[in-house]
């Protein structure tokens, strides 16, 4: 990570930076109105730190958004080399379904940021279909899916959990969709090659 100046950024610096995100995305999840100071006293931070990084709400908000994707889609290719294309795809799965609650919650603080133009959502798209259709070539490849599974087709299969109530239990309830949804992309599968 690159500090303004363009250096790198001290550890000290980039542990705060991680930890105002990670509690920013929290709060503002539960609350689009949560009060930077809020957010600054969770992470641990003076206010100074938090507004040296995110100089406004906007920029804090669609950074929250912008790092929660990229580790979404990041983990895709680290489960691809830590474990089997059908695990691997399980696993992702669920991370998909934690980022999609976390999104429910944090929709009115992008669309107060935004405006409503669709904003940041529509390049955090196009990386997690990117992360979807490289976890299906794999398993396409592996034989461990049934053949021509798209993208779309995933996406039509969980759009469940859009359903899913956030205030529930949804992490129960999320198992189980997904769960019936790898079997179904499991029934039909060459083997593995």
């Amino acid at each position: 990570m690159q500090s303004k100046a363009g250096g790198p950024r001290r550890s000290d610096a980039q542990r705060n930076r991680e930890r105002i995100l990670e509690v920013a995305l929290v709060e503002l999840s539960r609350s689009p109105d949560v009060p930077m100071s809020v957010i600054a006293k969770k992470a641990g931070v003076g206010q100074g730190t938090l507004y040296r990084n995110f100089p406004n709400r906007e920029a804090l908000v669609l950074e929250a958004y912008r790092h929660e994707v990229q580790q979404l889609t990041d983990s895709a290719a680290e489960l691809l080399k830590t474990k089997e294309p059908d695990e691997a795809l399980r696993v992702w799965m669920d991370r998909l379904a934690r980022f999609i609650m976390a999104k429910t919650g944090l929709a009115d603080a992008l669309r107060q940021v935004v405006g409503g133009t669709g904003g940041p959502e529509s390049s955090g798209y196009a990386l997690v279909y990117g992360s979807i259709e490289s976890l299906l070539d794999a398993n396409h490849e592996a034989g461990t899916i049934r053949p021509g599974v798209t993208a779309d087709d995933f996406l039509r299969a969980i759009a469940g959990i859009w359903q899913i109530d956030i205030s529930g239990d949804w992490h129960a309830q999320t198992t189980r969709l997904l769960d019936i949804v790898m079997d179904g992309l499991r029934a039909g599968a060459p083997g593995r090659r």
